[in-house]
């Protein structure tokens, strides 16, 4: 695989919100000429092994990754982990915190669904979840199926987003806590789309972030301008941080809908975080920060 290839650092499967089985993830990216695809699900990494497999068969060079969802106030921060150790017991254990409080989260929002007089099947929700980490988008999906709204925007216009009367808050975990799961795992933490207006003002907080072992910035992203990504370049060359992209891709109409690798990013990237991962920790909590 050439250097013109394509990357992808932010992608879901069907293990939390995608439509796309790990496999059928990696077999996509090979269609679309992406050399190298990040498989990041939210809050698990139980994608990874099919993933690698896939990646081998197919010629892809996948790096196992994960996205941690928090909290801060009204704002959700997502942290994404590159290169984690998906193999340790510590943080599948912690993973699978997060994940029963999805579905804890999930139970109440069906419950609170029920209670508007919109009736939703939890068999349903379960269904759209495939076994997967289980989210609002699953259960977007059974309102779309239901009849009861006609796309997973509208349901999150109508019920599901902050402010609608369906809403129920995630289990509380800060990012900085998300970035020290991440770093002590063996993972590069990097602050997923600092652009997306549910971040809030996220960037103030970046100092504090690196602080506790931030080492990246997603900088290219579909919805960042070319004056957010001009903005964060000078935030990632100020501490330090290694910068990185990807579409998000979850597949068919869901998230921002770009198509997998279709986010131009500079060639280094990709060399660039997988330096920062092999460095020393003492090495790699040191540097140009501040």
């Amino acid at each position: 695989m050439g250097a013109s290839l394509r990357i992808d650092l932010h992608t879901h499967s069907t293990a939390s919100d995608g439509l796309l089985a790990p496999s059928r993830l990696v077999a996509a990216a090979r269609e679309q000429y992406v050399g190298t695809l990040a498989l990041t699900d939210h809050d698990t990494t139980d994608g990874i092994p099919e993933a690698l497999a896939a990646g081998r068969a197919c010629g892809v060079d996948v790096i196992p990754g994960v996205e941690i969802n928090t909290d801060v106030d009204d704002h959700e921060v997502h942290i994404l982990g590159y290169f984690v150790d998906h193999t340790r017991g510590g943080l599948q254990a912690f993973l699978q915190q997060m994940r029963d409080g999805r579905v804890r989260r999930a139970e109440e929002m069906v419950r609170k669904l029920a209670a508007l007089g919109v009736r939703v099947d939890w068999a349903r929700v379960s269904e759209m979840a495939s076994g997967g980490a289980v989210g609002r988008p699953h259960i977007a999906r059974a309102l779309v199926a239901a009849g009861v709204v006609g796309t997973s925007q509208e349901a999150f216009e109508r019920f599901l987003g902050r402010a609608g009367p369906a809403y129920v808050a995630r289990v509380k975990l800060s990012p900085e806590e998300a970035v020290e799961v991440i770093a002590e795992n063996g993972g590069v933490p990097v602050l997923a789309h600092p652009g997306w207006a549910a971040s809030g003002p996220v960037l103030e907080r970046v100092p504090q972030l690196v602080a506790h072992g931030l080492e990246g910035i997603e900088v290219y992203y579909p919805d960042h301008t070319a004056e957010m990504v001009e903005t964060f370049h000078a935030v990632a060359a100020r501490h330090g941080l290694v910068m990185t992209g990807g579409t998000d891709y979850h597949g068919g109409g869901i998230a921002n809908r770009a198509p997998l690798g279709s986010v131009s990013m500079p060639a280094d990237v990709v060399p660039t975080l997988r330096a920062r991962w092999m460095a020393p920790r003492a090495q790699r909590s040191g540097g140009a920060r501040s």
